[in-house]
């Protein structure tokens, strides 16, 4: 979950290094570093903490070079301290590493490594790279070196390398861990993740696992890790403009991802539905209608709040294509045994394209011969080089840590697919259909007209932001904003905060509702309207303070709760979706009022590449 930059070329590597890393900090903030070559010598610089730190180390002096590599940690061995920090190097300090991943036989290598007289410095399971590259490098060959060390290593891994031995060259090799890399003019940019290369260029190449890629200023060389043998590279178009990258006045990327979610809504869509020939249009669906009406059984996998979105695609797919769909966990799925056959369809969800445990289990369900479908935000990313069919969200840059315009476009992207789904199985008429998308086009404005209200939002959360334990209530198609309504408020305030369905409180959680419990319930007026009702009944009788967020048929609610938020009335499909604006607004002005670390919150990471 760390990030990884290099660069190459004709400008001072040494600020665009700094600039990939800011925006790549979300994938790890515990430590910074860089190295580059300078004057016939490598130059090494890592501090503890924000990256912030690291640059006001490199303000002492102006420095100059055209390579270097650099990277943002997430502690998973040894303590973030400065010689835990990235780069790595070999005995003598001329070759420097950076990786992402976790090696897993990296005991058993540092006690051979130390036999032979290397001296380690760090906790770090990553210095044994250096130390074996070390251990190659007798002729000088540093792409050989590199191959020959990853042969030894068990684990996963996106390393870039460097050494005074090649000054022309970085070395970069990926298994399990996302990498890509952008390609300028006449220079190169080696990066974790898109955003990193956007300020140099939008023509991306993205590394397959067990690659190792050569990369100078005049072009890269793309090779299997164990066999040697060559492949041309392929270029990637990425349809992002850099701006998206950027806070852009905002106080937080959080806060800006969350107003921009009527537009990334709106581009998850646009483009897709014409009505007139009825039809949904996909770029890289790549299922005949044939294949759709075959499909006899659906498995989503998915992570964290991915895994909510799933949860309402359960619903809908279930509601309009009358398919039986199983919902996990990715970490749990892929150690169970699940029913597969040729008939049956696996969903993964994923923001990134990259996350670990999705990878695995979408690459378990096809090896038991299920087709993959993917539902993604990135162009060109693992996951959707892996599939039989992608959704694109469109959503765009999401750098806040805590999700959420790429989980509102998920869930347009599962409706959208639910409603294909039931066209292509014909339980579904024309005129249903009809109106299931025409629905879906006014949401962008009903988001928009939820986000006017957000001083309301705002004064529940200078209400209550001291408050220490949290309830979210839902049932039916919004018990999994409930979900992710806890999952937002735990994520950025560090606040106790749990959701349930609204049936299951008297089986258990209501013992610990008391005055100081602050409970969020979810009343859509939809067919659960008057179970709802009963369960606010049965919270406020133990003294607690209750927000309710209804839709605008709401006066009846208003009586029997502390506090009310009103949404647009919309389909029952579709109220997850403005269901979750106010909870994301919520938890975001909580945690604000908290002074806590919004963007970049303790212990989490962007992009979850590790098992």
């Amino acid at each position: 979950m760390c990030g990884i930059v290099g660069y190459i070329g004709s400008n001072n590597a040494v600020p665009i290094l700094i600039e990939g890393l800011r925006r790549l900090e979300y994938r790890g903030y515990d430590s910074a570093g860089i190295a580059f070559y300078e004057d016939g010598n490598m130059v090494l610089k890592k501090t503890v903490g924000k990256l912030s730190n690291l640059e006001s180390i490199l303000r002492e002096r102006e420095y100059e070079s055209h390579l270097g590599i650099g990277h943002t940690r997430w502690a998973t061995h040894g303590r973030p301290t400065e010689v835990n920090s990235h780069p790595h190097c070999d005995c003598y300090g001329k070759l420097m590493v950076v990786h992402n991943g976790i090696i897993e036989n990296y005991s058993l290598l540092k006690k051979v490594l130390i036999s032979e007289g290397h001296i380690f410095r760090s906790q770090t399971d990553t210095e044994v790279i250096a130390h074996l590259i070390e251990r190659y490098l007798n002729n000088g060959n540093l792409s050989e070196a590199v191959r020959r060390a990853l042969c030894e290593v068990e684990g996963t891994y996106a390393i870039a390398v460097i050494s005074s031995s090649n000054p022309d060259t970085i070395v970069a090799a990926r298994k399990g861990s996302p990498l890509i890399i952008g390609r300028g003019d006449k220079e190169y940019i080696v990066a974790s993740d898109v955003p990193a290369i956007l300020n140099i260029t939008k023509d991306a190449i993205f590394v397959n696992d067990n690659e190792l890629v050569v990369i100078r200023e005049d072009g890269t060389q793309i090779t299997d890790l164990k066999s040697g043998g060559s492949r041309e590279e392929k270029i990637y178009q990425i349809p992002w403009d850099p701006e998206l990258a950027e806070k852009g006045g905002y106080a937080h990327f959080m806060l800006k991802e969350i107003l921009e979610q009527p537009q990334a809504v709106r581009n998850t869509f646009s483009g897709r539905i014409n009505l007139n020939k009825d039809k949904i249009h996909w770029e890289d669906l790549d299922f005949t209608v044939e294949e759709l009406r075959k499909i006899s059984r659906i498995y989503i996998v998915s992570c964290g709040t991915s895994w909510h979105a799933s949860l309402v695609g359960k619903s809908m797919i279930e509601a309009f294509a009358k398919v039986p769909v199983e919902v996990d966990l990715a970490s749990e799925f892929r150690y169970r045994m699940p029913l597969i056959d040729d008939n049956t369809l696996t969903i993964g969800i994923t923001q990134s394209g990259e996350t670990a445990d999705t990878l695995g289990a979408i690459r378990k369900a096809k090896e038991e011969g299920s087709k993959i479908l993917i539902i993604c935000n990135v162009v060109g990313s693992t996951a959707t080089r892996e599939a039989d069919g992608v959704i694109y969200t469109h959503a765009g840059p999401e750098i806040g840590v805590a999700s959420t315009k790429a989980f509102t476009s998920q869930l347009v992207a599962l409706y959208l697919f639910a409603g294909y789904l039931g066209r292509a199985k014909e339980l579904i008429s024309y005129s249903a259909f009809s109106r299931i998308m025409t629905e879906l086009a006014s949401i962008p404005k009903k988001i928009e007209s939820i986000l006017e209200k957000e001083e309301e939002i705002k004064r529940l959360a200078d209400l209550f932001w001291e408050k220490r334990d949290y309830f979210f209530l839902g049932r039916g198609i919004v018990y999994p904003i409930a979900l992710e309504g806890a999952l937002k408020l735990k994520e950025i305030s560090y606040l106790h905060a749990e959701g349930y369905a609204g049936g299951e409180m008297k089986h258990g959680p209501i013992a610990l509702v008391d005055k100081d419990m602050v409970v969020v319930a979810l009343v859509p007026h939809n067919s659960v309207y008057e179970k709802m009702l009963g369960n606010i009944e049965e919270v406020k009788a133990r003294d607690a303070n209750v927000i309710a967020i209804a839709d605008e048929e709401c006066e009846e609610i208003i009586e029997k709760v502390d506090h009310v938020f009103c949404v647009p009335k919309t389909s029952d499909f579709l109220s997850p979706i403005l269901f979750a604006i106010p909870l994301q607004l919520f938890a975001y002005h909580i945690a604000r009022n908290r002074g806590c670390d919004i963007d970049q919150p303790r212990n989490l990471a962007k992009s979850v590449t590790v098992e």
